[in-house]
């Protein structure tokens, strides 16, 4: 994989993680916990989600390259739609409710709680999903696991360090909706390169 696709599918997976529940859930809970803890935790869930994905993804290769195509295509649509049309204030009210767990008393409670929010929060989630989907695309698990777990760990201690200052310079509705631009113009591409077949 070029270094160029590495750090393509970086920025991708941040500008996907930035606008959904579980960023807004690292951001509460860093006014509950030490950030250090929250970003440590969230992190260790992130990397954890980002391997069974990949690992998800790893099947689509075995599938014939036209039906490979059209799940993936078909995804990306999916994530097209979800970051255009689902309200951003629900996210928000999501992520919101995921990361008011009761305050832990303790450096591995607050580790603890960050890892099993994420955790929990990221199964079946849009970058999850998008995970899956690049391992498919690019037959190279390892570098496509390496590329989402440096964003993941990038959003983790973004939002328990900065996430608040984050979303006051740059608005959630914009980021999603850029998001939600760049997951169409994928699915489309990938669509239209089956014609090619």
């Amino acid at each position: 994989m070029s270094v160029t696709t590495f750090l393509g599918i970086v920025a991708l997976m941040i500008a996907l993680e930035l606008p959904d529940k579980t960023m807004i859930a690292t951001v509460v809970m860093s006014t509950r916990a030490k950030p250090r803890n929250v970003a440590l935790g969230a992190s260790a869930g992130f990397i954890v989600q980002m391997g069974i994905a990949v690992a998800a993804g790893s099947l689509l290769t075995l599938l014939p390259h036209t039906l490979k195509g059209i799940i993936v295509g078909l995804l990306f649509l999916g994530g097209a739609a979800y970051l255009l049309l689902v309200n951003e204030k629900d996210e928000i009210a999501e992520g919101e409710r995921e990361g008011s767990a009761e305050h832990p008393a303790t450096t591995w409670r607050e580790i603890l709680t960050a890892f099993t929010v994420i955790f929990v929060g990221e199964f079946g989630d849009l970058t999850q999903i998008q995970a899956a989907t690049l391992s498919g695309k690019y037959h190279q698990p390892l570098s496509v696991f390496l590329a989402c777990s440096v964003a993941m760990v990038f959003v983790a201690v973004v939002g328990a360090y900065g996430g608040k200052a984050l979303q006051r310079i740059v608005p959630l509705e914009k980021i999603r909706f850029v998001g939600g631009l760049i997951f169409l113009a994928l699915g489309v591409v990938t669509l239209v390169q089956l014609r090619h077949w």
